[in-house]
């Protein structure tokens, strides 16, 4: 194997920079530096000072905006639009973690509830766990990373990140800017290594949590190697149900659904997947939505005009065309279903395939939206809950009742109503459920699985 990663654009290949592919040696030399860091206390940073360098981290970003954007979306393939954003939300979540460091705390425990227990105060501190390593994904190149670095910094905990090898320019330009915001570098590492390599870092016990973002293959064989004790917070995405009432209104939920089912390409751990229409309005609703994702503007990520850009790499078109040529097995194309170059697939609306075929069964991680028909209410949350996933979900109704309804009985770590299914805000807990993952993530939940209790009891006679 090469020992240089080159990382390319996925819109028209071409190079945009290299990094060295970490080796044994390496990997080991980060290990010990983490774990030596973080059993020194002498060399811990204080609240205060992880706040000023978190304060700082988040000035240098926010003076930085348009260089992150463009670098985002020249590696990942996001639309410039969408990339931007993807950059104020980084920010944001730099704030977030410094605002809810004010909010960490332990808590008292009632004592001399019981004759043993009286003259005691007892109450929990909050530490940080120790040494994260976190493993991320290419879809969201910089906003993934400072989910994945800022929580552990912000508690205290050395963290290591891998970033994917299609992605990785973001993560070390953050991990440059940390340091220039005064972050000593022990504290946080960058590399790129071999699956491997990976492997054997996760399972290292000088590892006390694993954060991991990517396919659920992978995840669960993470999981199942970790050392006793490690914590994990897994995340792999789903196969995000809607269920859409004959009392919605189409002006009111088209918009959601084509934001929610192409952003990104629909390369999105909860991009709306599997519509389910009421009968009586599902044909009208299905062309309407055919409609206007045909005129989506398809292309580089690069134009500001961009609203769907490339899939991450050429395979991925070949994939979602093979997937969705199974089509032929009860399905019809509305609109889509042809690459429009090698790196290009156009937005795609499938109607009614069958229930076994792929697009219907797993995550398309891609511009398709299938669309079935149903009778009641019942039904439709039984087709939606038959798969082993279970992230975010939505229905759209007027009737409070029917939404209500099918909140309690969809199988969903989220459920939204009226509105799509990859809605999300960073303070907000996020993770799936059975096969789409283990943990919570979200900014202040990230950073509270990243630290542990400890408790402390007081005897006094003058308690």
């Amino acid at each position: 194997m090469s020992d240089i990663l080159k990382v390319y654009s996925p819109y028209d290949n071409h190079f945009i920079k290299s990094f060295p592919l970490a080796d044994e040696a390496r990997v080991e030399l980060i290990l010990s530096k983490a774990y030596s860091l973080f059993n020194d206390t002498s060399r811990r940073l204080e609240k205060y000072e992880r706040i000023s360098i978190l304060e700082k981290l988040a000035g240098l970003m926010e003076g930085r905006v348009e260089e992150l954007t463009g670098m985002a979306a020249e590696e990942g393939g996001k639309p410039y639009a969408d990339s931007r954003v993807e950059v104020l939300r980084a920010i944001n979540g730099v704030k977030l973690a410094v605002a809810e460091l004010y909010n960490l705390k332990g808590e008292e425990i009632p004592m001399g509830m019981t004759r043993p227990s009286v003259n005691r105060l007892a109450f929990t501190t909050r530490e940080p766990i120790g040494v994260v390593l976190s493993i991320s994904a290419f879809n969201h190149p910089l906003n993934l990373i400072v989910h994945q670095v800022i929580p552990p910094l912000a508690v205290g905990c050395p963290v290591i990140v891998k970033p994917a090898s299609t992605t990785p320019v973001s993560c070390f330009n953050l991990v440059d800017m940390l340091y220039e915001a005064g972050l000593p570098q022990d504290y946080c590492q960058a590399l790129v290594c071999n699956r491997s390599l990976a492997e054997k870092m996760a399972a290292d016990p000088r590892i006390n949590f694993l954060s991991f973002i990517g396919s659920a293959e992978v995840g669960w064989r993470l999981r199942s190697i970790l050392a006793p004790g490690t914590r994990t917070a897994l995340e792999h995405g789903g196969v995000a149900p809607v269920i859409i009432d004959k009392t919605a209104v189409p002006g009111e939920f088209l918009p959601g659904m084509m934001k929610g089912g192409f952003y990104h390409a629909g390369q999105v751990c909860v991009s709306v997947q599997r519509i389910f229409i009421h009968e009586e309005v599902a044909w009208d609703v299905a062309n309407m939505m055919a409609e206007q994702a045909a005129k989506l503007v398809v292309g580089d990520p690069l134009k500001e005009e961009t609203e769907v850009g490339p899939l991450i790499a050429p395979e991925e078109v070949d994939r979602v065309e093979e997937w969705v040529n199974e089509k032929g097995r009860g399905g019809e194309i509305l609109t889509g279903g042809r690459r429009l170059s090698d790196t290009v697939f156009a937005p795609t609306v499938i109607w009614n395939p069958s229930f076994d075929a792929r697009v219907s069964t797993r995550e398309v991680f891609g511009p398709v939206i299938c669309i079935y028909p149903f009778k009641n209410l019942p039904d439709a949350v039984k087709q939606a809950n038959d798969l082993e996933f279970a992230f975010q979900a939505a229905v759209f109704s007027k009737d409070i009742d029917f939404c209500m309804k099918a909140v309690k009985e969809l199988n969903a770590s989220a459920v939204m109503v009226n509105d799509h299914t990859a809605f999300r805000v960073d303070w907000m807990p996020f993770g799936g459920r059975d096969s789409s993952g283990i943990g919570i993530g979200g900014i202040p939940f990230s950073m509270r699985e990243m630290t542990r209790e400890k408790l402390i009891v007081i005897r006094s006679k003058s308690l």
